[in-house]
């Protein structure tokens, strides 16, 4: 008996095989006339344009039923805890008005919460005898003046804290000012890098982007709503875009981009303990001279090295010419003066 045994096909014809079917389209190796071509193509095109418009119809289908349910639990009329519906002011308009009536009411009232602070009063009312209030309120930012976020490929993201942030908050705390931190990050990125940076507590308040204005694309800080005395207010920030409502508050920083040779915070803390040892009235005046400077706390420094150089010239000219001297000399007879 013999059995034909089946020979191992090569690369070759299996390659050879593969060519033909795409010169002839068929495995039998009958080639496609051009009007099957365009037939099979055609084919193609419909079974394209089909999925497509199943598709779009079930996108609509599914909008239609999300949208009516929107519509039906942000246009229902409330009800109390017995079941009965509550009246409200649209309970006589038809049906169909009532429900777009009070979604239209709904949809306003989420979108000032996103656009308006999350409460009037950012923060609570003064402190009365026998708690101290500091006389002067700080507000500062935190990215970019107290920190800068940073990332590298060994760290990734990361918040690099300023040099001198440490000496600069026990240079401005209570009983000085009311420090607080008022910021448009979120609260979950904001209060773990405040909680590391002010182990001693001298922030005394934290807000966030809940707290802020959003006005064409930026979060704006409305300090009206701080519940303080503007002319008591100094806000340390790089942004003007952030105090477009109260630009004569703001003592506005270069930006800090993470150099490690920044001295900013040792000047401005200079600055701010002269404004609280001065007892100025309204810290906006003070605040208004250095609006014309780039960098006011360089500013500050060289107003204060030239107030150091002319008391040291006034000091030296009273050593030269004492008072007393002078008297003395004003009063000598002439005869008495050296000829």
């Amino acid at each position: 008996l013999c059995v034909p045994v089946p020979q191992s096909t090569s690369a070759k014809d299996v390659a050879d095989s593969i060519e033909g079917l795409k010169k002839t389209g068929s495995p039998l190796g009958s080639p496609l006339s051009g009007e099957d071509e365009d037939r099979e193509e055609q084919k193609r095109r419909d079974a394209s344009w089909k999925a497509m418009k199943y598709s779009m119809i079930a996108f609509g289908a599914t909008f239609g039923i999300v949208g009516s349910y929107m519509i039906y639990e942000l246009g229902k009329p409330k009800r109390d805890e017995n079941g009965h519906i509550v009246e409200d002011e649209f309970s006589q308009m038809p049906m169909v008005q009532q429900f777009f009536s009070r979604m239209w009411k709904e949809m306003d009232y989420y979108k000032r919460m996103i656009r308006e602070p999350s409460r009037e009063k950012l923060l609570p009312d003064p402190l009365t005898y026998p708690y101290i209030q500091p006389p002067y309120t700080l507000v500062l930012e935190m990215t970019d003046v107290l920190v800068h976020p940073d990332w590298t490929y060994k760290t990734g993201w990361r918040f690099k804290k300023r040099p001198g942030v440490d000496h600069f908050l026990e240079q401005v705390a209570p009983p000085l000012f009311e420090v607080v931190v008022f910021t448009a990050e979120q609260g979950m990125t904001v209060f773990p890098i405040l909680d590391a940076l002010d182990p001693n507590g001298y922030i005394m308040y934290r807000l966030v982007r809940d707290a802020t204005h959003f006005v064409d694309g930026h979060h704006v800080k409305d300090l009206e709503c701080l519940n303080r005395d503007l002319s008591k207010v100094i806000v340390i920030d790089w942004n003007s875009e952030s105090l477009k409502f109260h630009p004569r508050n703001m003592l506005r920083l270069p930006r800090w981009k993470g150099n490690d040779d920044d001295q900013a915070l040792w000047d401005l803390a200079v600055f701010l303990r002269t404004i609280a040892s001065e007892k100025v009235d309204d810290v906006r005046n003070v605040l208004d001279y250095y609006h014309q400077f780039d960098n006011p706390v360089e500013a500050f420094r060289e107003n204060q090295r030239k107030l150091l150089d002319q008391m040291e010239a006034k000091e030296k000219q009273l050593k030269d010419n004492p008072p007393g001297a002078s008297l003395a000399n004003r009063w000598t007879p002439n005869f008495l003066k050296p000829r």
